[in-house]
C-alpha cells in the first residue's frame, strides 16, 4: 500500500555552519567557507585548498565516549548530524518514552570512499624502512604489530549507518548507499520507498563526506581541481563563464522521513513532502564523459512520478560543480526538461563534500522552502553561454512556487533528481 512521505525534521553540518541559521545566511550572503586547510601548514606556498568544519565536536553525543576511538571524522559527522534531525523533529528515540519503536525506525545513509589518517598508520609504516628502503617483507611479520587491532572499523563505509542505528536504536532496515556525489539523494529514495512499502514508520536519511583528509590530497586531480589561487573563496564558480574546477569539502546532513500518517498521529510538524524522484544511468566508458541523457531521463520521470508539468517547480537546486563539461551537460538538461527555470547552486559556499554534497544541498534547498527565497549562486558574475540556464546571482530571489527539483550526478553517468515541496 503506497504511502505518503513527509520530511519532519533535518540536521547538518557544513563549512559555513554548523546550524540551520548560521547556514542559511551563509547562502543568502554568498559567505564561502573555502579556504587553505590546515592539514598542511609547513609550506605555505603548498597549502590546499578545501572546505573545512572548524568547529566540531562529537564526544557529547558518542555514547560510550570509549566507541569514538572506532569512529574516522566521517562517522562523527554523520552520527552528530543524525542527532540534530532528530532533535529537530522532536524524535525522541531511547528510553521509556521513545517517539517509534525501534522495530519500525531504520537508517540509510550515503558515504563512500573514507579516507585513512596518515597518524593512525604511521608507526607500523616506519618498521618497513631499512637503510632509506622499504622492506616490503617486513609488513606482515613486524609492521602490523604496530596497527590498532580495529582500525579497519573507522574506515568502512556501512559504518556510518551503523553507527547512527546503534544510537537511536533503529531496528528496521538500515542500508549504506555509496554512489559518489549521489549517495545522499539515493539514501534518501531508498528510505522514502522502505517506508512506502511499510518497511518502517520512520527513516534516518541523508549521507557524510570528508574529502579534505590527506588521503584525497594525495590525488587530488582525480576530481578535477580549480586552479590555485591566493583567495580560495573565490575559485569555485558554478555555471560561470571563468569556472576552471572545483575544490573538495566536508560535511554531513540528515533527515528525518516519516509516513504522513505517523507524522499526524504524533503531531509532528511536517516540513516538506517528498513528490517524486528517479535514479537513472546512462550507459558508457571508462574513459567517456556522460553527455546528460540520464540527467534529463532523471528530471522527466521524477516529474511524471510527481505528477507535475515543468512549470510547476519553483527553482532547481542543482549539482553545479564547477567543472566545465559537467556544468555545461547539466545545464543543458535542465533547459531542455524545465524550460526557463530559476537554478541555483550551493557549491560555491563549501566545495564538493562527496557523499554527503545531496545531503547538505538538499537541505539548503528544503530551507529555501521555508524561506521563500532562493539564495544566490556564490561565486557567479556571468553565465556561460554554454549553460542556457537561469542562474540565481548576486542577489537573491523570491520563491514563488514552493516546489523544488534537487539534482545530483556522478562522473560515471549516475544521475539522480528528487522533488519536495513545503506544506
Amino acid at each position: 500500500m503506497y504511502k505518503e512521505v513527509v520530511i519532519t525534521g533535518f540536521g547538518l553540518l557544513s563549512p559555513v555552519g554548523n546550524d540551520k541559521e548560521t547556514f542559511w545566511a551563509a547562502l543568502m550572503n554568498e559567505n564561502s567557507g573555502i579556504g587553505f586547510l590546515n592539514i598542511v601548514t609547513k609550506n605555505e606556498l603548498l597549502r590546499p585548498m578545501g572546505g573545512e568544519i572548524l568547529e566540531f565536536n562529537a564526544k557529547d553525543y558518542v555514547k560510550p565516549r570509549k566507541n569514538i576511538k572506532v569512529m574516522s571524522r566521517d562517522i562523527q559527522l554523520a552520527l552528530v548530524a543524525s542527532a540534530y534531525a532528530a532533535e529537530s523533529a522532536d524524535l525522541i528515540t531511547d528510553g521509556e518514552n521513545r517517539t517509534v519503536e525501534s522495530d519500525r525506525l531504520g537508517v540509510m545513509f550515503g558515504s563512500d570512499l573514507i579516507g585513512v589518517e596518515v597518524e593512525l598508520l604511521l608507526n607500523a609504516f616506519r618498521v618497513g624502512i631499512k637503510d632509506g628502503q622499504y622492506d616490503f617483507s617486513r609488513w606482515g611479520i613486524d609492521a602490523m604489530s604496530e596497527v590498532f587491532p580495529l582500525w579497519m572499523l573507522k574506515y568502512l563505509p556501512n559504518m556510518p549507518s551503523c553507527h547512527i542505528s546503534i544510537l537511536h536504536g533503529a531496528h528496521a532496515p538500515s542500508n549504506s548507499l555509496t554512489l559518489c556525489r549521489g549517495s545522499s539523494l539515493a539514501a534518501v529514495m531508498e528510505a522514502a520507498r522502505t517506508i512506502q512499502r511499510g518497511a518502517a514508520d520512520v527513516m534516518i536519511a541523508g549521507g557524510c563526506g570528508n574529502r579534505v583528509n590527506q588521503d584525497f590530497q594525495t590525488r587530488i586531480n582525480a576530481y578535477f581541481p580549480a586552479k590555485r589561487n591566493d583567495n580560495p573563496s573565490t575559485v569555485l564558480r558554478p555555471f560561470d563563464i571563468n569556472r576552471n574546477g572545483t575544490v573538495l569539502g566536508e560535511g554531513a546532513a540528515a533527515f528525518i522521513l516519516e509516513s504522513r500518517e505517523f507524522a499526524e498521529a504524533r503531531g509532528a510538524k511536517i516540513l516538506a513532502t517528498i513528490r517524486g524522484f528517479a535514479s537513472t544511468n546512462e550507459p558508457k566508458l571508462h574513459n567517456e564523459r556522460p553527455t546528460g541523457i540520464a540527467i534529463k531521463k532523471a528530471i522527466k520521470i521524477a516529474l511524471e512520478r510527481a505528477n507535475m508539468k515543468p512549470g510547476e517547480i519553483g527553482f532547481v537546486n542543482a549539482d553545479g560543480i564547477g567543472v566545465q563539461h559537467d556544468d555545461k551537460i547539466e545545464s543543458v538538461a535542465i533547459r531542455e526538461e524545465l524550460g526557463d527555470v530559476m537554478v541555483s547552486a550551493n557549491k560555491g559556499n563549501f566545495g564538493d563534500l562527496g557523499s554527503g554534497t545531496g545531503a547538505v544541498e538538499l537541505a539548503a534547498a528544503l530551507l529555501s522552502l521555508q524561506k521563500n527565497m532562493i539564495p544566490p549562486t556564490c561565486n557567479h558574475e556571468r553565465t556561460d553561454p554554454d549553460c542556457p540556464i537561469n542562474v540565481v546571482h548576486k542577489k537573491p530571489e523570491p520563491l514563488k512556487q514552493k516546489t523544488t527539483l534537487k539534482l545530483n550526478q556522478t562522473r560515471m553517468g549516475r544521475s539522480f533528481a528528487i522533488i519536495i515541496s513545503s506544506e
